[in-house]
């Protein structure tokens, strides 16, 4: 790795072909201050990232790539999407989107000589991927190292000699400060919770209803996370002892608080992998007693789940749901959980509908928990489903449609009222 100045960093970009592919990581780990230098280096090149966040280089000539869309490109006229299950978007790093540039955003150095090493800190996720099919066929790799990047343990420590060419820049991490849930989410946390045993593992994500799902298990014991993301409320977890002391906390990029930064340098009690591992289906079935919990956009009363688009135009991707909910069907007691509040306040319309008009994200799972009550639905004849769907766990403003929309749709003979 040789430390150099924006100049001579734009100066090698700038001998870069038109067009050249770029690599970067999204979520909180995007690198603002290294996407602006690549965007002064080159009038034409791709941006391939997922999550990216508002703020990116945006402009004519910039050409974005994505596999799970975030704000800063949602919507976008130049984004292209790929879909992917988040455990299958390295492999395309192998193929189709290879790059010529793999940007990174790492922490300072640490060790000496040919054992010097900085980690990816925050986000992992498919980094290592990308930066492998970028070497093994010429590619360059730049990093920004940032004195605000956590020193994480796992896939994402680095040797400086896979790394060409690097600046030092200070830069405060993006941050999301955890608020407390509203009623609807609480609720859907307290039902989701009471089916969580001593001994569980666990992916959650990010917002209100995972935050109220986790602070709900503080008097559990023995838990385990192994999980695409995690937030503030696994740190609350640990502190309160929730946790096994035999098995590291499990995840491919962290999503929090400064807080939550803070206590993830220099942490053995964290490993920071890489997708291929984490969100691989067959060793997520490995992990006894795995319980996913994912939300979604809508779920239909044949049980199918969109969580990636609005009114046919994506919205955000497959991200890891597949990966997991199939991972914790197929896991030894496991269980899969679709979560999400019944009605949505914003467009004002039920999130159970009589069927998708949309393309699905995901299916079969275990349960479908909403603030109205919980559904099972694995072992249940489409029959049941239906109408346990819409006895349980429907709005009450909507269940007089759905009826008449099962009937039609050939789900039920006649109005039947299901428990559980």
């Amino acid at each position: 790795m040789r430390i150099v100045d924006e100049q001579a960093l734009i100066a090698r970009l700038a001998s870069l072909p038109d067009g050249s592919r770029i690599v970067a990581p999204g979520n909180f780990a995007t690198p603002f201050t290294m996407l602006r230098i690549v965007d002064q280096a080159l009038d034409t090149y791709r941006l391939n990232m997922l999550n990216a966040q508002c703020g990116i280089p945006d402009r004519p000539g910039v050409y974005y790539e994505t596999s799970f869309v975030g704000p800063g490109m949602r919507g976008h006229p130049r984004l292209s999407y790929y879909p992917a299950r988040l455990s299958m978007v390295p492999h395309l790093y192998d193929g189709r989107l290879a790059p010529q540039v793999v940007v990174l955003h790492v922490s300072p150095p640490r060790g000496t000589g040919h054992q010097r090493t900085v980690s990816m800190g925050i986000e992992v996720n498919v980094l290592p991927a990308a930066i492998e099919a970028c070497r093994s066929q010429g590619g360059v790799v730049v990093a920004a190292i940032n004195k605000h990047m956590p020193y994480t343990e796992g896939h994402s420590v680095i040797s400086t000699e896979d790394i060409d060419l690097a600046i030092e820049i200070d830069e405060p991490l993006l941050t999301h400060e955890p608020k407390e849930p509203d009623a609807d989410s609480q609720r859907i946390g307290d039902l989701v919770a009471a089916r969580i045993v001593d001994g569980s593992a666990l992916q959650t994500g990010i917002g209100a209803v995972p935050d109220a799902v986790l602070a709900r298990l503080g008097e559990r014991k023995g838990l385990r996370m192994w999980t695409e993301t995690f937030a503030d409320g696994v740190l609350d977890l640990e502190r309160q002892g929730a946790f096994s002391k035999d098995m590291p906390l499990v995840t491919t990029f962290l999503f929090g608080s400064q807080e939550l930064y803070d206590w993830a340098d220099g942490n053995d009690r964290l490993r920071v992998l890489r997708t291929e591992k984490v969100n691989d289906p067959a060793r997520i079935a490995k992990n006894p007693l795995m319980v996913s919990v994912n939300t979604a956009l809508q779920v239909d009363l044949f049980l199918q789940a969109n969580a990636s688009r609005i009114n046919h135009t994506i919205y955000s991707g497959f991200g890891g749901q597949t990966d997991f909910i199939v991972g914790a069907m197929h896991s030894p007691g496991g269980q899969a959980m679709i979560a999400l509040k019944s009605w949505h306040p914003r467009a004002d319309v039920s999130t159970v509908v009589g069927s998708l008009k949309d393309p699905t994200t995901s299916m079969q799972m275990s349960c479908v928990v909403t603030e109205q009550g919980v559904t099972e639905v694995y072992g249940f004849t489409q029959e049941e489903q239906a109408v346990g769907l819409i006895t349980n766990s429907a709005h009450p403003d909507a269940r007089e449609g759905l009826w008449k929309q099962a009937k039609k749709l050939g789900l039920v003979k006649k109005r039947k009222h299901r428990a559980g």
